[in-house]
């Protein structure tokens, strides 16, 4: 009898397509020529001897053929990575990698990393400390395994870990209420950013005339113009830097909408990428609940709202909601 051995790379391509809803996302993915993903498809079908994928539209779909060899190569891939993992002394541990909004970096990274690198430290961690509209399309585009982002209440994919109160922010010193006749001026990111379109809409919405004082691609930088006075800004009482303070309601400025965290995840994970996803969901939610916020005191004085967990009729946000 022939014996017939599939390519192993070509099956991990074409699970890694299907899952990813695009062949050019697994070329991304699995650091491939769109070219290179191409052949490999085409060795599948000469090891099948039959059609594996039909054109539809502009992407491509299995076949009926297909089908039964993407539910056989998904077990056999599950039984070659176990294999991998069974033998630690020559598996390098493989790479997990992780976005994260800029806001969360100082706060969440340095305990999980340290807990991560005790439970697997053969395993090269990839961070990408980035803006948040960015994250969600990395995550999309194979780039990143999973993120951390903030996300528009109610709005898009991922899983909702909390639903945080957005507030105005401006120096701890004070902040000089602007006359209804001037511009309130703004320190803001560049766009495209969830919170500078929430404060721009809220004083539109108002009639509040505004100016763009400040814009930055750096959370590092926003914090300078808001903390020299150039502007305020919108942001929420997580992590707030102590020498600024949510600007209280007598001030005048509009009232804003929440905002959500969110953790997306890539449709497929290793059993690295599970466990890193896993410690990230208990570490965030453990961080988001309420009085976990580091409000200054002078924001308490002002009766500033602080963190609320997000009252939820659905299951939390668990390791079985990111497969």
């Amino acid at each position: 009898m022939k014996t017939l051995n599939f390519n192993m790379d070509a099956l991990r391509t074409m699970v890694v397509g299907v899952d990813l809803g695009g062949f050019a996302n697994a070329a991304v993915r699995l650091s491939r020529s769109p070219s290179a993903v191409s052949m490999q498809l085409r060795k599948l079908e000469r090891q099948a001897g039959q059609r594996l994928f039909v054109r539809r539209g502009r992407g491509l779909v299995p076949t009926q053929a297909g089908e039964i060899l993407l539910q056989h190569a998904r077990r056999v891939l599950a039984l070659n990575d176990e294999m991998g993992q069974a033998l630690g002394a020559i598996n390098d541990g493989g790479t997990v990698r992780v976005g994260i909004s800029q806001d969360f970096a100082d706060s969440i990274l340095p305990s999980l990393l340290m807990r991560y690198a005790r439970l697997r430290p053969s395993t090269h961690v990839e961070i990408r400390a980035g803006r948040t509209c960015a994250l969600a399309d990395e995550v999309a585009n194979g780039r990143v395994d999973m993120a951390l982002a903030w996300a528009v209440s109610g709005h898009g994919a991922g899983d909702k870990i909390a639903k945080i109160p957005a507030a105005w922010v401006g120096p701890a010193k004070g902040f000089d209420r602007p006359s209804k006749n001037l511009p309130v001026p703004l320190a803001v990111f560049d766009s495209p950013c969830f919170f500078r379109d929430m404060g721009i809409e809220a004083l539109s919405r108002a009639n509040r005339p505004w100016r763009l004082a400040m814009t930055t691609p750096s959370l590092a930088g926003l914090w300078c113009g808001v903390r020299a006075g150039l502007g305020v800004t919108v942001r929420t009482a997580l992590f707030l830097p102590r020498d600024l303070s949510i600007v209280p309601v007598s001030a005048g400025l509009p009232a804003l909408p929440p905002i959500e965290i969110k953790l997306y995840c890539a449709p497929s994970l290793s059993a690295a990428g599970n466990e890193f996803r896993d410690l990230l969901l208990e570490i965030a939610t453990h961080e988001f609940r309420i009085g976990h916020a580091p409000v200054s005191k002078r924001s308490r004085r002002l009766g500033t709202q602080g963190v609320s967990p997000t009252k939820r009729t659905e299951k939390p946000a668990t390791a079985a909601a990111c497969p």
